[in-house]
């Protein structure tokens, strides 16, 4: 047999497997209304199913009252601290906040100055990877998906660890401070092992130096001549604060704990996170934003006239333009509903050096994204409900802004959330201390197992 003939023959096998597949694949839509299944872990009014208690943070965003869900302005606290209030904080005292947002989620208070400084020494000196671990882990295999490959590397250090499967508390808080310190440099080399593999770059590959908060770590190991603004780093760092924790409930921290309370190790608990955290439906809803972003873009022609950039919309919500979905990336969220916090405090304090470095009109362009689309809601899709922008339609911006690749967008989230993932871990494992198993109800009759020569 050719092998021609033999590669048809496998196609045309495949291609009735996919059909079986696909046949096998079937679930009547009105078994999950008649089984009362809380279909994505949601109530019928989008309230999520009760999972769980935390300590470690809360995501405001509406009120109920008398059964009725009321919309509120949205709030995020990290161990009950105000995640704006953090950020106003640390801004106003002109210092890097990050480290002190990890602190207080893995430690559920303020530091003293003395416990910042020694926790912040601690964090920059577990940045350098393991011996060999750039050559034989991320060398090794180069991914187009940067976040495949910071799971990957998450996942090899297990072996790089004297100690990986002990869940004892100080093991667990050891292992927490070395990936929240890696993962920064685990992102920003594997870029740079990504460009040369893929788009002919030179490998320039730079080691972490002590001395450094993380968002200055991450841009001065990230770009080829190392340098770097204070004004980009910081913009950076109150990024990588108002991503940090969003609660038990969001798929990724969910994810790692349901993977912890299995009694798995660390690593494996944080590469399932980051592997949750890339789904376009997720922490990869910024690049969403950003393609339809450069979409409105190309096809509207002012794109300071409103008018203009309402009827393009428009079109995105009638399926006549981006990718045919009927979707406004950027817009809407599961519990915020007058305002997202994250998306406030980034229009905050990006807007100065939106101006500064030319970007000015498309910071009024996603403005008017955010201004106009709830009333396009109304009129297009019936919907009626409070609708703001989430955090993900300024997001994408700022890291355009500080010249991050856009492969980068969701590892950069990655990088600030793993510390909530993190913490979220500790507490699984200390406090309720049973796997998570929810129930599936099986919709297939039985069948009679028949012999081969009989079928």
């Amino acid at each position: 047999m050719s092998e021609i003939t033999k590669t048809d023959n496998m196609n045309s096998a495949f291609n009735g497997f996919l059909d079986a597949a696909a046949k096998a694949n079937v679930v009547p839509q009105d078994a999950f209304e008649n089984f009362r299944v809380k279909r994505g872990l949601r109530e019928m009014d989008g309230t999520g199913v009760m999972a769980g208690v935390t300590n470690i943070g809360n995501a405001h965003g509406y009120v109920v009252y008398e059964g009725e869900r009321i919309a509120d302005e949205g709030k995020l606290e990290y161990r009950g601290f105000n995640m704006a209030s953090i950020v106003d904080g640390v801004s106003a005292e002109n210092r890097y906040g990050f480290e002190e947002c990890a602190y207080i989620l893995l430690f559920g208070k303020l530091p003293t100055k003395k416990e910042l400084t020694d926790f912040s020494e601690l964090i920059a000196s577990k940045r350098r990877l393991p011996s060999h671990f750039t050559e034989d882990i991320l060398m090794r295999a180069p991914s187009k998906s940067i976040m495949n490959k910071m799971a990957m590397g998450v996942l090899a250090l297990y072996a790089y660890d004297d100690n990986p499967d002990d869940t004892s508390l100080e093991n667990l808080l050891r292992q927490s401070i070395e990936i929240i310190a890696r993962l920064p440099i685990i992102a920003a080399q594997s870029y740079s092992i990504y460009r040369c593999k893929f788009h002919g770059a030179s490998l320039t590959l730079h080691r972490p130096i002590e001395g450094l908060g993380t968002a200055q770590s991450f841009l001065r190991v990230l770009r080829p001549d190392m340098q770097y603004t204070e004004e980009e780093a910081r913009l950076l760092d109150l990024c990588m604060i108002i991503h940090a924790e969003h609660g038990g409930g969001n798929n990724s921290t969910f994810s790692c704990r349901v993977l912890s309370s299995s009694g798995t190790d660390t690593y494996s608990a944080i590469a399932a996170a980051i592997g949750s955290l890339k789904g376009p439906l997720h922490g990869g809803a910024n690049i969403k934003v950003q393609e339809m972003f450069d979409c409105i873009k190309s096809n509207v022609g002012d794109i300071k006239d409103e008018e203009e950039v309402t009827a393009f919309l428009a079109k995105i919500l009638n399926k006549e333009a981006y990718d045919g979905k009927g979707l406004i990336y950027g817009m809407g969220h599961a519990i915020y509903t007058k305002s997202d916090p994250r998306a406030v405090m980034l229009k905050k304090y990006a807007e100065k050096l939106a101006i500064e470095k030319g970007y000015g009109d498309d910071f009024k362009l996603l403005e008017t994204i955010e201004r106009a689309t709830p009333e396009l809601f109304k009129q297009y899709k019936g919907v009626n409900k409070t609708m703001c922008a989430n955090v993900d339609l300024y997001s994408g911006l700022v890291y355009r802004m500080l010249d991050i690749p856009v492969e980068l967008y969701t590892p950069l989230f990655a990088i600030a959330r793993v510390s909530g993932w993190c913490a979220h871990r500790i507490e699984e494992l200390t406090t309720a201390k049973k796997i998570i198993r929810p129930a599936y109800k099986n919709l297939a009759k039985p069948h009679e197992f028949i012999p081969m020569d009989e079928r």
